[in-house]
């Protein structure tokens, strides 16, 4: 018989919730055929470290390295050293290239495939920044991920936010960085509600400029780039973008509201995926995946459709504390020991949250062991001072 568990809502009452006795079966560990698919990867607090946690966490290699030997073996591409690492909101740069490094190496041992983020975020945004430095932190990073094999993510620059005058001087680094790179890279567009310093991104604030001055780039340096990650929560702009694309370059959707209908695509076309949330559902996205591969689109459906209103909770507002209850998922499905995080953002999301991305979690079947991950949310609520 599945476990019960007393649950607390908004207010201070609780309620007992009868948890699902299914979970989904786990994916077939073989190659992903009908898309890319890329999890953008957390990483995992090494909480012996004697370190102050909110500015000097330490990681527990070993740990951040089996989740992604986990991802590989579901047949997931590793998105590495991105925002769902907590890259610029815990992750240093100096921190993010042992990541690389170490990942990079470890893909190569294990058959996997990662790509790299690469940005500028050893560069603190300020007056007197120039497009020069902004240039010259880019080539930094994008030569040190290259230099180690690894396929570079062009992650949005943050200084380049602060100093860019207008869309011109986005089009001057881009190109003058595309130019440079030895194999094409993914760009990224991350919207401000994952980063609110990225807001008037492309040098504008509207969607649609934005827009026009992103493709104007990847048009004219198109045999430099693989594809495009856009994370905007809005299924109309991707598919608008999608469509006007150069032949060659991939739309990868960063949309953790809107993932199943934009992968699925339309007559005129699909997003690959590069997600945050396919690091929490991890087995549930292989299984579609590769449910699509055997053409089996009801299965795919079936199973992508549950876990929707999870991703839209955890994703909720403010968007980029989505972390928290990633790094939940993975300690309630026993993938770590411990619910703590790079600058204590274990504390982001209230326990009435975590309580309700449980109940989603478990409609969608998402617990590997039931009764470890009931036990495991008891301790949080222990903790939280609900017995």
């Amino acid at each position: 018989m599945a476990p019960t568990i007393q649950l607390p809502r908004a207010g201070g009452s609780l309620f007992t919730y009868q948890m699902n006795p299914s979970a989904v079966p786990a994916a077939v560990g073989k190659p992903l055929q009908s898309r890319v698919v890329y999890a953008a990867a957390h990483v995992v607090v090494d909480p012996f470290a004697d370190a102050e946690p909110l500015l000097q966490a330490k990681i527990d290699w070993e740990a951040t390295l089996a989740y992604r030997r986990h991802l590989w073996s579901l047949g997931l591409s590793v998105a590495e050293a991105m925002d769902t690492a907590q890259r610029g909101m815990g992750l240093d740069w100096e921190g993010a290239k042992e990541l690389i490094r170490r990942s990079i190496a470890e893909a190569k041992a294990a058959g996997g495939t990662v790509a790299c983020g690469a940005g500028t975020d050893h560069l603190a945004p300020g007056p007197a920044v120039t497009l020069e430095a902004v240039e010259s932190a880019y080539e930094e990073q994008v030569s040190f991920v290259e230099s180690h094999g690894g396929q570079v993510i062009l992650m949005a620059s943050r200084a380049l936010a602060a100093c860019a005058r207008g869309p011109e001087d986005y089009e001057r680094v881009y190109g003058n960085i595309l130019r440079q790179v030895s194999r094409p890279v993914i760009l990224h567009w991350l919207g401000d509600m994952f980063d609110p310093a990225l807001a008037g991104y492309w040098g504008h604030r509207e969607i649609a400029p934005a827009m026009d001055v992103c493709l104007r780039i990847i048009r004219n340096h198109a045999d430099k780039v693989d594809g495009i990650k856009i994370s905007l929560l809005d299924a109309d702009q991707e598919i608008r973008m999608r469509r006007m694309l150069p032949p060659g370059v991939k739309m990868y959707t960063g949309d953790d509201f809107n993932y199943p209908q934009l992968i699925r695509g339309d007559d005129q076309g699909y997003s690959h995926a590069l997600l945050g949330i396919f690091d929490a559902i991890a087995p549930v996205a292989a299984a579609a995946i590769q449910a699509m591969d055997a053409g089996n689109m009801a299965r795919y459906d079936a199973l992508f459709e549950p876990t929707v209103p999870l991703s839209r909770h955890i994703f909720k507002k403010p968007t980029y504390a989505y972390k928290t209850g990633i790094v939940f998922m993975a300690y309630l499905n026993g993938h770590q020991n411990h619910f703590r995080m790079l600058g204590g953002a274990e504390g982001a999301r209230s326990v009435v949250h975590l309580a309700e991305l449980f109940v989603l979690a478990d409609r969608a079947g998402l617990w590997a062991d039931p009764e470890l991950a009931a036990a495991r949310m008891k301790r949080v609520l222990a903790l939280a001072g609900i017995e």
